[in-house]
């Protein structure tokens, strides 16, 4: 007597059980399988993935693959991906993702963070801007080696960023010049947020990355008023002190109703280049507990280095990717795929993508 053959409500049994990447939910509570197929013992298995998910296609027919290995009758599987068009989630125009990097205090090495994460995500295909608005102390010119540059203007009023390794990037500090204090109050430092906002000539970004001053203040205000951000990164180091404000900042992101993507802990240990010995300067492990205990995401730790010092002041971010130790290189790339994870998640639940079609 012949066994039955594999059905398709067994295939979506088995398909609730593969979460899918960067998710906690599975693929049919997500939506993205677009169609199931099956004929003669082959089934054919179609997802729709949202834009920036390449990376994972991989890992989605692997685990896919694995789900459905032990249906009856299944003779094999056939896995295939497509990525949905890009569609903005911001009224910038031509910018899907707006991102701030925020802190509670100064000193934690936001800044540098901003500059990872921007480099990091043109390093996995995506178009990237970097918008320094930390009006007070603009670092991001020194940290990206652009002191010499300047934007251009055109006949339309626009603003065009400088651009260095694929990123364009924007910053009070290629106007000002580095020994000169701005001594602005609070509106002036809104007009500065919003001229290079309205008037920056951004074009086609995936993700645009704001670098925003430490504190609960003006501008992460004007910024959050101004335009739809898709959610927050707030950066801190692990020890108690730093943490308190932390959570400040992470209450102002929360009561602006803006997303927290995750938290950074930054210096969060020290390697000894020569033995090998692990020493936790600032304590380490309290930013992931504080994420923990406010129900927010961590995005991981980065080791206090100083290859990471000595790439900020030389200006060569692209080397703390490609210059630097396995275990730091690994950390960085970890927080940077962390966060790609994060915002297609958001992205998902708050636009479901096409219902699954059986046929």
């Amino acid at each position: 007597m012949s066994l039955p053959g594999p059905t398709r409500d067994a295939i979506v049994e088995r398909l609730r059980t593969v979460i899918a990447p960067g998710s906690d939910k599975d693929v049919i509570t997500l939506n993205i399988v677009r169609q199931i197929a099956l004929d003669d013992g082959v089934a054919r298995i179609e997802f729709e993935l949202p834009p920036g998910a390449a990376p994972f296609q991989e890992q989605l027919r692997s685990s896919t693959a694995a789900a459905l290995q032990h249906i009856p009758g299944l003779r094999s599987v056939s896995v295939e991906c497509t990525i949905r068009a890009n569609r903005a989630t911001t009224s910038m125009p031509g910018v899907r993702h707006v991102i701030a990097v925020g802190a509670g205090k100064g000193g934690v090495g936001k800044s540098t963070i901003a500059a990872v994460l921007a480099v990091g995500l043109q390093r996995l295909g995506f178009r990237v801007g970097l918008l320094d608005a930390d009006v007070y102390g603009p670092s991001i010119p020194k940290i990206m080696g652009m002191e010499d540059m300047t934007p251009t203007g055109d006949e339309h009023g626009r603003i065009h960023p400088p651009e260095i390794e694929g990123i364009r990037v924007m910053s009070m500090g290629f106007i000002v010049p580095p020994d000169e204090a701005i001594v602005w109050r609070g509106p002036m430092a809104q007009k500065y947020v919003k001229e290079f906002l309205d008037r920056g000539a951004w074009g086609e970004l995936d993700f645009l990355i704001v670098d925003l001053p430490p504190g609960t203040g003006d501008i992460p205000l004007t910024l959050a008023q101004s335009i739809p951000l898709t959610g927050a990164v707030v950066v801190c180091t692990p020890q108690d002190v730093a943490l308190l404000d932390a959570v400040k900042a992470l209450r102002m992101y929360q009561k602006l109703a803006v997303d927290i993507l995750g938290i950074v802990e930054n210096m969060s240990y020290y390697l000894c280049p020569h033995c090998g010995h692990r020493d936790d300067v600032f304590s380490t492990g309290g930013a992931e507990k504080a994420a923990r205990d406010l129900a927010v995401p961590f995005l991981g730790a980065i080791p206090l280095n100083v290859a990471i010092r000595v790439n900020g002041d030389g200006g060569a971010p692209l080397s703390n990717f490609t210059r630097t130790e396995p275990f730091v290189r690994d950390a960085l790339e970890s927080i940077v795929k962390a966060l790609v994870a994060q915002v297609e998640a958001k992205s998902a639940q708050r636009s479901p993508l096409p219902q699954l079609r059986i046929s």
